[in-house]
Formats: C-alpha cells, sequence, structure tokens
C-alpha cells in the first residue's frame, strides 16, 4: 500500500481539511505528550473505597432506557442498579474492541521502520490500550457485576474484520469504537452524581484515549488520499458495515434480565427510543463529520452507516 512521505508533505498533500502534517511530527508530538500525561490506573485510582448510597455509575441521561415508559416505571434503586450493569457492559464491550485495535495497529507497523517515531507511537498506543483493558476488567470485578461478552456471532465478525480489513479500514474502525465512548466519557467524569471511582476510569481514558484519536485521524486522511481506490472504497463498506455491528453490540441485553426487566420489552422500547437514537448520534456526530469531509461517507457505505442508527 502506498504511504505519505515527509516529501509528499512538503509539497502541499491536502485534502478537504487541508494540509496533510507530516507524520513523524505528529507523532513526535504524541510521544511527548505520552510522556507528560500518562497513567497507571492500579496506583492512580483508589480500588479499596467503598461505592457511595445513591450515585450512578454512567450518566441517567446516557443509559439506554432513559425517558421510555419503562424506566418510568422503575423505581431509582432499579435505575441506578442498570446504569451500574451498563457500565459493566461497556467496559467488557472496550476490552473486546481494544484487543481487535491493538491487532490492528501491530498488523500496521509490521513493515514500517521500527526506529520511526510513527512505529513508537503505535506501540506506545499499545501499552496505553493494555492498561485500559486492565483497567476495565478490574473495575467489572470490583463491582461484581458479570462480565458481559459480545455476541458469539460478533466475535466471530470481529475476527473476520481483523482479518480483511484495509489499513484505512482499520482507522475507521478504530475512531468508531473511540470517539463515541469518548463524548460518553467526556459526560461521565466531571459529573458528581456519579460514583468516584467510575469517574476517576473515564478521566484517564478520555486523556489518554484523546492522544489515540488525533494519531488516527492524522493516518486515516493520510490513507485515504494514498490506499489504492479499490482499497478506499472497500473501506467504505466495511467501515459501514463495523458501524452495523458497533451500535447493535452497544448494550448488551442481558443487561435487562440481570436487573430483573423483561429483556424482549426492553430492547424494544430503546430500539423505539427517541432519545437513545439522539445520544447515539450526537455522539457519533463528530466522527461522521469528519469521515463525510474525507471521502468515508459514500455510495453503498453511507447507506450502511445510515441504517447503523449512528447517521441522521
Amino acid at each position: 500500500m502506498t504511504t505519505l512521505t515527509e516529501a509528499d508533505a512538503l509539497d502541499g498533500l491536502r485534502d478537504a481539511l487541508g494540509l496533510l502534517k507530516d507524520r513523524e511530527q505528529v507523532a513526535e508530538r504524541l510521544l511527548a505528550s505520552s510522556a507528560k500525561h500518562s497513567f497507571d490506573p492500579d496506583e492512580e485510582l483508589d480500588w479499596d473505597a467503598p461505592f457511595e448510597p445513591g450515585k450512578w455509575f454512567w450518566p441517567p441521561e446516557l443509559v439506554s432506557l432513559y425517558d421510555t415508559p419503562m424506566w418510568r416505571r422503575m423505581s431509582e434503586e432499579q435505575r441506578i442498579l442498570l446504569s451500574q450493569h451498563e457500565a459493566a457492559a461497556l467496559a467488557s464491550l472496550g476490552i473486546w474492541f481494544e484487543l481487535i485495535l491493538m491487532q490492528l495497529l501491530v498488523r500496521h507497523i509490521y513493515d514500517k521502520a521500527a526506529t520511526s517515531a510513527h512505529v513508537r507511537y503505535a506501540l506506545t498506543e499499545i501499552e496505553d490500550e493494555c492498561r485500559h483493558s486492565k483497567m476495565f476488567a478490574r473495575l467489572i470485578s470490583h463491582g461484581g457485576t458479570p462480565w458481559y461478552p459480545v455476541s458469539r456471532t460478533h466475535l466471530n465478525l470481529g475476527r473476520v474484520f481483523k482479518t480483511i480489513s484495509t489499513t484505512p479500514g482499520s482507522f475507521t474502525a478504530t475512531l468508531l469504537g473511540e470517539e463515541v465512548l469518548d463524548w460518553m466519557q467526556r459526560l461521565t467524569f466531571p459529573d458528581e452524581r456519579v460514583q468516584p471511582l467510575i469517574r476517576g476510569v473515564t478521566r484517564i481514558h478520555v486523556v489518554e484515549e484523546a492522544r489515540h484519536v488525533r494519531y488516527a485521524r492524522e493516518e486515516l486522511r493520510r490513507q485515504m488520499l494514498t490506499a489504492p481506490k479499490w482499497s478506499q472504497e472497500f473501506t467504505r463498506v466495511t467501515s459501514g458495515e463495523f458501524a452495523r455491528v458497533f451500535s447493535v453490540a452497544f448494550v448488551n441485553p442481558d443487561v435487562y434480565t440481570n436487573v430483573g426487566l423483561d429483556k424482549r420489552e426492553a430492547m424494544a422500547q430503546v430500539k423505539e427510543s427517541g432519545h437513545r437514537r439522539e445520544v447515539m448520534q450526537t455522539g457519533a456526530k463528530r466522527l461522521t463529520d469528519f469521515l463525510d469531509d474525507i471521502g468515508v461517507l459514500r455510495g453503498a457505505g453511507r447507506r450502511l452507516w445510515r441504517s447503523s442508527g449512528l447517521l441522521a
């Protein structure tokens, strides 16, 4: 696959967002930021403090059933319990996604110079993701909720995606998994209604993921300009299909059963919820605007993104 060289950048290669930055300069800045602003969750967070009674585990407005008829029938205690299980399900989803991301990053740098800043930052990001996955796993265990794995179908689709994904497709999927959750977590960590431990976890994730988003956005812009036409088109379709998988996997239906709710009724109400649709589309808007600008949301791929519910 063709990649952008420093000379290309200096020659003025640009997309709809402007001049592309030199890959090595971007990576050097991200490495410097990583050196200053990286965290060890085992040391940074107070894992011994008990949960505070009456506090949420996820902002109520972001809980899937919020403002549905079922939500209005639930007690406050049951609503908070649902928020705890949904936080555990999102942490479980995050682990699944980060395992995919780490494998895609290793594939990306496999044939690149190990001494380059671009590769060194990818390895630094993999270190971050290892810590995040361990942090999410510890959070699930600490709360006493089940681990919520994705369905067997989605697990296998993930395997297929890792095998066939193009480089731009990998970075598009990376941004999809990171930016929607990032939007939610930016609402969570300053929210004093939420448990301190949850706020601490989301704060660490937001700070470190901001670098990952920058890295992926810069590389995706480069790839959508330099990748072969077939790769660009394949990326549009596969990213749209991944958006459909991601939107379905975002809430594990077993959370409803585990808090004493009727799973079928809950899933039907979430599907019909205008509030939930707005939350997901708002959470994805910064990403979909970016993907639209750089030419990912076209043709069949755009139709798939619309059917995912993430694109209005």
